[in-house]
């Protein structure tokens, strides 16, 4: 039987926060550092671009690991990573290309793995809800991050595990017209992200 716990056992209970700063701060507040995070949108909408810029910032607060299921490393993924000058986070930031789930999950079950872990997509996954929640616990269990791009079937996440995952993780970021618009259990934030200025602008038609 789990442990039951008071009240006074839960406001006295101290949670290792991400401090976000800036514009990322205003959008996703400082979440816990065991987030979980699904992020969905349509195709050429700036879903890969907003995961880049992600995956770049977090490496502010540890080492990221980008498992690339269904595009591996290809012309358009790198053109993403000079666009974003991933150049500056060498070291901090690996690219798994298109590694199997086992793989990956052994991956981050060594020591010192990466702090936080982004799959892309979870339509390529080939897991079920099972093995989603056991990877899911172990990343809370071990204070990681843990982030999930999905496709889009009209403005919600494509296929039922993308479905259940919307409603089970803390942050639920859907993306359109190059805008990220965060949403669920923020510390803050819920400001929409502009992901790329001009052709967000150009798409929302934005006087500025």
């Amino acid at each position: 039987m789990k442990r039951a716990y008071s009240v006074s056992n839960i406001l006295n209970k101290r949670f290792n926060t991400l401090d976000f700063e800036g514009v990322w701060k205003a959008s996703l507040g400082q979440p816990d550092e065991a987030f979980s995070a699904i992020v969905w949108g349509g195709s050429s909408n700036g879903k890969t671009d907003f995961a880049v810029q992600f995956a770049k910032y977090l490496c502010n607060f540890g080492r990221v690991a980008y498992n690339s299921m269904e595009e591996g490393i290809s012309h358009t993924y790198q053109m993403a990573m000079e666009r974003h000058y991933m150049q500056s986070v060498e070291g901090k930031f690996t690219l798994l290309d298109r590694e199997p789930w086992d793989e990956m999950v052994k991956r981050m079950k060594r020591h010192k793995s990466p702090q936080f872990l982004i799959v892309d997509s979870i339509q390529y996954a080939g897991i079920t809800k099972k093995e989603y929640k056991e990877l899911k616990e172990y990343m809370k269990s071990k204070n990681k991050g843990l982030i999930f791009l999905s496709h889009a079937q009209g403005r919600e996440p494509k296929g039922a595990l993308a479905q259940f995952i919307r409603y089970d993780v803390d942050i639920k970021i859907p993306v359109e017209g190059f805008r990220a618009f965060p949403q669920g259990r923020l510390n803050g934030g819920g400001e929409p992200y502009t992901i790329w200025h001009e052709g967000a602008a150009k798409y929302h038609g934005d006087i500025k």
